[in-house]
């Protein structure tokens, strides 16, 4: 046997299934296993064989006793196998061939059938089974016989072979009659199976005490930030300006040499969807609710999500300080939706606050430690991290950004990561106040950098031992979910919407939402969702960071969508393919334009009289310092040609940094009308400078649509 091995290896060679090898591993040898890619060696793998070869040795001489039983005559040609051809009792004579099996290394698979029996023990007899199975697998999994499983199928009426199909309703049947008992086995996707794979319970034993991880939630300008901004001023040495939140935070506060991790949600309608993720992420959720405003909206909705996510609430009743602020008030309405303060008779913690003047700050703080004490929250900090994505975003300088909360071990700079279908080595890790670290550990928000994509908010993050492991998990991920977009349904594009709105053909209004923001794809598609009517359904079917891309127009012809994008801008390959294909792109610097669009397009009302003309492409080929002109673009026009007229959009990844006019375009030293396709020459932007080797302008002009 090889040095090392992969526990799935192992499991092929003793006929078990990889998920039935990593529970024998962890429970019956305490070797930690994390996933069916986990390397087994050394004295490990030793033991693990002795077990087995011991399995088999009690297997044989249990076959032994048993023949012996039956043919006390004979017992002495039963010692050896070999032996076993002079002897002329029948019985013996059938298990002669199963011996002989044994002897040629066969043996795994009844070893396998004899553990499976020991497990089944475990779970109570209770086999697991897929939706359909062929007649062989299902025989060995209950441990009878194929020709017995056949004989029952025929008394059923189903004629079926050793590697035919049977549903699963036919096996319960059949088992029922063996007196055994399936259930359904539990099928995963490419998603859940990085949880079923790469995480697991720990150990009570392994379990520390880990600080408390507190959402701050609640209706917009009641002050969240505002609390924050003053909990972090006198707890934290650098601290953060307040303002509007547009994507959610984290930061680490000091109370009495105890941490609390905080996340600041926002309190804007369009990101209630954030604002969910953060409560499923969270321990304890502080409820900020204005003593002179009362209960809102988007209140309840805090309240709900923090009770689907089962999280307890401590509600900061803030502004006190104003003269018309009224607590009792406050309190009343929140009995309405199930909160009772304690003072009531209740068991709701609430805190009278004003994040003006600090007045309740250390009150509220010493509160949401005493509910964390109550909860009892542990942690294993040795092992490998497991965490959830707060926040993701492409940054232009340091690609794909991502703010981790860790749960469970420690994550590490140099890590292997996968989270859906984003993998990598972390390069780089920074703390809440932007300082480098080497290491998270549980309840500790982090920034990352190194996936090789923009991880999806909400997503669980894990470290593994390598890349390809890591590789591996995130291409089947892709898969899963490239295959969940195929399969979606649509009817129409929006510009020929309201026509069909008028003849009642259209049900449903297909959007791919793509912008250079995480944040803005969550507030887009929450925002697009809402301008559904009885009419017609808005459905953002598929929603990402990044320039728009030929597989963004596949997705979009099979399923007839719009593709909206914000800051972002087609690939050349993706615009060819959906003039081809008759895709409309619709791009935006402004959420409420595609908003209004959208809706007037609902009402029947869209009747757009100019369109956009993309004339040509030129790529940066090198940049020169003019005096008194800026930087200067030296140019070769890829495709079409560059009209000195047109205006430019310059492109960094497909993500648009620019916008605007050409100051100068030259021909050699010669001012130039046009640059056609193939062709070299210098492009001036007007008043703009930041121009690299790499970048793409891209030329369009606004021509009025004929209509129809």
């Amino acid at each position: 046997m090889a040095e090392k091995v992969r526990v799935y290896e192992l499991a092929k060679e003793n006929n078990m299934a990889a998920k039935e090898m990593v529970k024998l591993l962890n429970e019956e040898f305490g070797l930690n296993i994390k996933s069916h890619m986990s390397m087994v060696g050394g004295s490990d793998l030793e033991l693990i064989q002795g077990y087995f070869d011991e399995i088999e040795e009690e297997k044989i001489k249990s076959n032994k006793k048993k023949h012996q039983k039956d043919n006390n005559k004979n017992s002495k040609n039963h010692k050896n196998i070999k032996h076993a051809k002079d002897v002329e009792d029948d019985d013996f004579e059938e298990e002669k061939p199963k011996k002989k099996r044994k002897k040629k290394s066969k043996n795994k698979k009844t070893s396998k059938a004899n553990k499976k029996q020991v497990e089944e023990k475990k779970n109570d007899g209770i086999i697991e089974i897929p939706e359909t199975v062929n007649v062989k697998t299902f025989a060995d999994k209950i441990g009878e016989s194929p020709n017995s499983v056949i004989g029952k199928l025929i008394g059923l009426g189903v004629m079926a072979g050793l590697n035919d199909q049977i549903e699963f309703e036919q096996a319960e049947l059949v088992a029922l009659d063996f007196g055994k008992e399936i259930k359904l086995e539990e099928e995963y996707d490419a998603i859940e199976e990085q949880q079923v794979e790469l995480d697991y319970e720990d150990k009570e034993e392994d379990l520390v005490n880990r600080p408390p991880v507190v959402s701050v939630m609640g209706h917009v300008d009641h002050g969240k930030t505002s609390i924050l901004d003053k909990i972090r001023s006198t707890r934290v040495t650098s601290g953060e300006a307040g303002g509007i939140t547009q994507h959610i935070g984290a930061s680490v506060v000091d109370i009495n040499d105890k941490k609390i991790s905080f996340l600041d949600t926002p309190g804007h309608e369009a990101f209630t969807e954030m604002r969910m993720r953060g409560a499923q992420a969270t321990d304890i959720a502080i409820l900020v609710v204005a003593a002179d405003d009362g209960v809102m909206p988007q209140t309840v909705e805090a309240i709900n999500h923090a009770k689907a996510a089962g999280i307890p609430i401590v509600v900061a009743i803030n502004k006190i300080d104003k003269e018309v602020a009224d607590p009792n008030r406050v309190k009343q309405e929140l009995m309405e939706h199930g909160l009772v303060s304690e003072e009531w008779g209740g068991d709701t913690i609430m805190v009278p606050v004003s994040a003006h003047t600090g007045e309740g700050i250390d009150d509220l703080l010493e509160m949401v430690l005493l509910v964390a004490e109550m909860r009892e929250l542990k942690a294993n900090p040795n092992r490998r991290a497991v965490g959830i994505i707060i926040e993701a975003q492409l940054d232009k300088a340091r690609g794909a950004v991502a703010t981790v909360l860790v749960q469970k071990g420690t994550l590490h700079a140099g890590d292997y990561v996968v989270t859906g279908s984003a993998s990598g080595r972390i390069r780089a890790m920074f703390n809440s106040l932007g300082e480098a670290i080497e290491e998270a550990a549980p309840s500790m928000p982090a920034q990352i950098l190194g996936l090789s994509d923009v991880a999806e908010a909400g997503d669980m993050i894990y470290a593994v031992e390598d890349e390809k492991l890591a590789r591996e998990f995130a291409d089947r991920a892709a898969e899963f979910k490239r295959e969940e977009h195929l399969k979606a349904k649509a009817n129409t594009n929006l510009e020929d919407m309201y026509s069909d709105i008028g003849d009642g053909e259209l049900k449903e209004l297909n959007i791919i939402v793509k912008t250079d923001v995480k944040g803005t794809v969550d507030a887009v598609s929450h925002s697009l969702v809402k301008l559904s009517n009885e009419e017609v359904k808005v459905s953002v079917i598929a929603g990402a960071v990044g320039g728009i891309t030929e597989s963004d127009i596949l997705l979009a012809q099979a399923s007839n969508a719009v593709i909206i994008g914000f800051n972002v801008r087609p690939t050349q390959g993706a615009l060819e393919r959906a003039k081809d294909n008759n895709i409309e792109i619709r791009t935006y610097s402004v959420i409420y334009e595609a908003i209004e669009d959208v809706e007037k397009a609902i009402k029947g009302m869209l009747d757009p009289e100019f369109k956009e003309v993309v004339l040509g492409r030129a790529e940066v080929r090198d940049t020169f310092k003019v005096p008194g002109a800026g930087t200067v673009a030296g140019v070769m026009v890829t495709n079409g040609s560059v009209p000195r007229r047109a205006s430019i959009r310059l492109l960094r990844d497909n993500i648009v940094i620019f916008d605007g006019d050409i100051s100068s375009m030259k021909r050699f030293k010669d001012d130039a009308k046009e640059l056609a396709g193939g062709y070299e020459g210098g492009i001036g932007l007007n008043r703009f400078n930041d121009i690299k080797v790499g970048d793409v302008m891209e030329a369009y002009e606004m021509v009025e649509k004929e209509r129809d």
